[in-house]
């Protein structure tokens, strides 16, 4: 990585969700390397520990937060952008890599508080975090909120059930969000990456036959790419980079 890369981030504050996900910690390391404080999300502790523990020799010291989105309120989200204000006094990034997927499953035979469940973790969280989290970013100069979404064109044929049908709720609200908010800093885009070997990836394919995955490493550097100022380029749009 050339030194510009490192500095792409530098002195930034960036909240991921989903950190200890197959994206979600290789973009959470990404962040710390290119010199940002990262605020570890997700319902794991374990698994955030270790990536706690690799980020610490990479960047500035991450923040902790334990928070199971399924169960979170919106009281909650307040409380966390609160604490992220006051401990680190500034937010400049989200990034959304969060995800809960159960299997492919007709909607016929879909379980309905398992589809509840989908459309609430994958759409619904995803908004209350942001919307919590909008008045803090909107005090930066430049500030970034970016949707990792799936592939729109796969995961809106059958079977896909409420994951499927979040994610396009997902793009819309990238370009909703963009409207609403081009005259103010924070930037609105998604990213759609390809096919990554990940558990997410794997209630649906077999992964020994699953020859298109990649490693979730391979696109870390888009989403600091998305995070920093040259995101400024993909502000609105969901970009979709190649390998």
């Amino acid at each position: 990585m050339d030194d510009n890369a490192v500095a792409a981030l530098d002195r930034r504050v960036v909240l991921v969700t989903g950190a200890h996900g197959g994206l979600g910690s290789a973009a959470a390391i990404a962040c710390a390397r290119a010199g940002a404080t990262v605020v570890l999300l997700g319902r794991r502790l374990p698994k955030l520990n270790r990536v706690y523990d690799a980020i610490r020799a990479e960047g500035p010291e991450p923040l902790l937060y334990p928070l199971d989105l399924e169960g979170a309120s919106p009281d909650d989200y307040a409380e966390l952008a609160g604490r992220v204000g006051s401990e680190l006094g500034r937010l400049d990034g989200v990034l959304h890599c969060a995800a809960d997927f159960r299997g492919l499953t007709p909607l016929l035979h879909t379980d309905p508080a398992a589809f509840a469940r989908a459309i609430h973790v994958n759409l619904t969280a995803p908004w209350w975090l942001s919307q919590a989290c909008l008045p803090l970013l909107a005090k930066a100069d430049d500030a970034a909120l970016v949707f990792a979404i799936n592939d729109l064109a796969r995961v809106g044929k059958a079977n896909w059930g409420g994951y499927g049908i979040a994610q396009q709720g997902l793009a819309s609200l990238v370009g909703m969000l963009h409207s609403e908010l081009a005259n103010t800093p924070v930037r609105v885009s998604g990213l759609q990456p390809g096919p990554m070997r990940t558990p997410l990836r794997a209630m649906a394919y077999v992964e020994q036959d699953d020859r298109l995955a990649r490693p979730p490493e391979v696109y870390a550097p888009a989403c600091v790419t998305l995070l920093s100022p040259a995101g400024a380029a993909h502000r609105g749009q969901v970009w979709a980079p190649a390998p």
